[in-house]
């Protein structure tokens, strides 16, 4: 597995609530050499105590780039890992922190990673797990399990950062970004609210097993270019559909 190249990897905070833990991730990633932060609809995160705990790494706190939801912050990625200590059936299967280097060498060449971590209280939500392309953990103590959102954001970087374990190298696979991955989730969506297949009040339920069943399968650029075509079919036979009548089997 080849090094990780620094300059590939980007930190995405969801909806950061303190400006000092801000400048602590801003600390933690130039220890590393990491510059490409993004911000989801942060807290101030230009406060002088953020600027205090950056200490020499302030530059990065001008150099981050806001964004008002994850899927714009993460669109131009290639494989995100969500960051999560909370396990369950929408979140699909959550990787060891030890086992996400070796997704380095699934990126295509240029392409970018990013590692996702959520609000300091509660975490990231199912639905933004399942908009990731994996999920990792660290393993923690079932007494105090929760890790300060600096230290959760060093140890995924040094992870990525130290020698590799193992000379074995991936084969390059042209995988597509993730915002091509949210218009196919888009598309699908669409055609199965139309044709009533959703419960409109909890779209989630099949969207997310529809999302982790995507992730197991690693689709690659020309695969998922068939699915949105593929879809944009069944879009356009099922326009003028008006739903099952009552009585019809």
């Amino acid at each position: 597995m080849p090094a990780l190249s620094i300059d590939t990897l980007a930190i995405v905070l969801v909806e950061p609530q303190s400006p000092g833990n801000i400048g602590m991730v801003c600390r933690a990633m130039a220890n590393f050499g990491v510059c490409d932060l993004r911000l989801v609809n942060p807290c101030q995160y230009l406060h002088p105590e953020a600027r205090k705990f950056a200490v020499a790494a302030h530059h990065l706190l001008g150099q981050a780039r806001v964004f008002a939801d994850l899927p714009a912050a993460i669109a131009d990625l290639h494989l995100t890992v969500a960051t999560t200590r909370r396990s369950g059936r929408l979140r699909g299967e959550l990787l060891d922190i030890a086992e996400v280097p070796a997704l380095h060498g699934e990126l295509p060449a240029g392409g970018r990673m990013g590692l996702v971590f959520g609000r300091e209280d509660v975490g990231l939500t199912s639905d933004e797990v399942a908009q990731c392309s994996h999920a990792a953990t660290i393993a923690t103590s079932a007494e105090v399990g929760s890790i300060n959102l600096a230290q959760a954001v060093l140890l995924f970087v040094h992870e990525l950062a130290r020698p590799p374990r193992t000379t074995q190298v991936a084969a390059e696979r042209d995988l597509p970004e993730q915002g091509d991955i949210e218009g196919l989730f888009g598309q699908i969506e669409s055609v199965l609210s139309r044709i009533a297949f959703l419960n409109q009040k909890k779209p989630e339920g099949v969207m997310n097993r529809l999302r982790q069943i995507h992730q197991r399968a690693g689709l690659d650029r020309r695969e998922l270019l068939m699915l949105r075509g593929m879809w944009t079919q069944i879009a356009w036979s099922v326009r003028d559909w008006k739903g099952r009548k009552r009585g019809d089997e």
